[in-house]
């Protein structure tokens, strides 16, 4: 943000459209920086085209003019409905039909999620996010919903709920309550979508996104890359999110975690080619960056395999926010001890909570 508290990225003009051009530094006819949401598929394939350094240079770019350099956000995120989801995300342990060996459980009491948020604030995290394994919440669930979200705002902390595909109803209800996240990823490109999903459509999630906006709770929606798809599947991703009518606030990236006995896990198993280079990972990041200024990218799943190098790439080109502690929702990730090494050797240090006051408009 720049000191009056614009955003400062790109323009759209008829030059800045061809892909050759250095898109990352458009501006409009008053000479000021403008979030464009008219990306065409062939921009960003042209981003992604670049050469590695020059990808890198113009997301920190981007980054740096719209975000305090050095600072990471910490994030927590708990399982708070374990399996039994009766979705068949490829990719998803908690899926009923997995093979993984992971048991259904019922939804945690409010007590012990609010004790899991106030240790999370304890080891510095600022954003408390929480995950039920449902294709959409139950009625009788909302009002325990509601208590976590008012139990860990009066924390201090940011609130994130993931409950699957939500009623405008139920969005109102979280709304009220104060949330300040709703997640719900797209998770790749329309195309590829139906190879990943087939019980609920890529249409399901973009109105689910359309409902939470439209009650006035920030947007947090990104994807998993790594999961058999095209780089032009990832170009896709990118432009799906890129093109909303308003940017997501939170875009969460995930690298595959190859789970025994889901779908892709058992699919890519045995094919290492089909992991995606850590390059073309960091590519991802930075094109993120590029074409969503604002938008606060987060490294997620899959940090606990990349190397500190990896990680130090994604930084630079514009991921700020991780997801901290030993398990994310039931797989594994990096750990406290880790990270506190990796941002004393890089010289990076947590945000600083920031409750967030100010919902957005809710639509007539």
């Amino acid at each position: 943000m720049s000191e009056n508290g614009t955003v400062k990225p790109f323009a759209s003009s008829e030059a800045d459209k061809r892909p050759d051009q250095n898109v990352s530094h458009s501006l409009d006819t008053n000479g000021e920086h403008i979030v464009r949401n008219d990306w065409t598929r062939e921009e960003i394939a042209a981003l992604f085209d670049l050469p590695f350094d020059e990808l890198v240079f113009q997301a920190a770019t981007v980054h740096r003019a719209n975000h305090k350099p050095g600072e990471v956000q910490l994030s927590t995120l708990l399982s708070i409905k374990t399996g039994g989801c009766p979705e068949d995300c490829g990719y998803c342990n908690q899926s009923a039909g997995a093979k993984s060996g992971l048991k259904a459980e019922k939804l945690l009491d409010v007590r012990t999620v609010l004790q899991t948020a106030a240790q999370a604030k304890d080891r510095g995290s600022s954003r408390f996010c929480m995950g039920a394994a449902w294709r959409n919440p139950k009625d009788r669930d909302m009002p325990a919903i509601i208590e976590m979200i008012k139990g860990v705002r009066q924390m201090g902390m940011e609130t994130c709920m993931t409950l699957g595909m939500l009623t405008k109803e139920q969005s109102e209800m979280l709304s009220e309550a104060g949330l300040d996240y709703y997640n719900h990823n797209i998770d790749t490109s329309p195309e590829h979508y139906e190879k990943v999903i087939t019980t609920r459509t890529f249409g399901d999630r973009l109105e689910t996104l359309e409902n939470v906006r439209n009650r006035g709770i920030n947007v947090c929606s990104g994807g998993i890359v790594g999961m058999g798809e095209t780089r032009e599947d990832r170009v896709g991703f990118v432009h799906a999110l890129a093109t909303l009518p308003r940017h997501p606030e939170s875009v969460p990236v995930n690298a595959l975690v190859p789970v025994k006995g889901t779908v892709l896990g058992d699919m890519l198993a045995d094919t290492p080619l089909a992991k995606i280079d850590d390059i073309e990972f960091v590519r991802t990041i930075a094109v993120a960056r590029i074409t969503m200024p604002a938008s606060m990218v987060r490294l997620s799943a899959g940090r606990e395999s990349m190397s500190e190098s990896t990680q130090a790439l994604c930084f630079l080109a514009g991921a700020n926010s991780i997801f901290t502690g030993d398990k994310l929702l039931t797989t594994g990730n990096a750990g406290d001890d880790a990270d506190e090494t990796l941002f004393a050797k890089l010289g990076l240090v947590p945000m600083e909570a920031e409750q967030r006051e100010c919902k957005l408009e809710a639509a007539e």
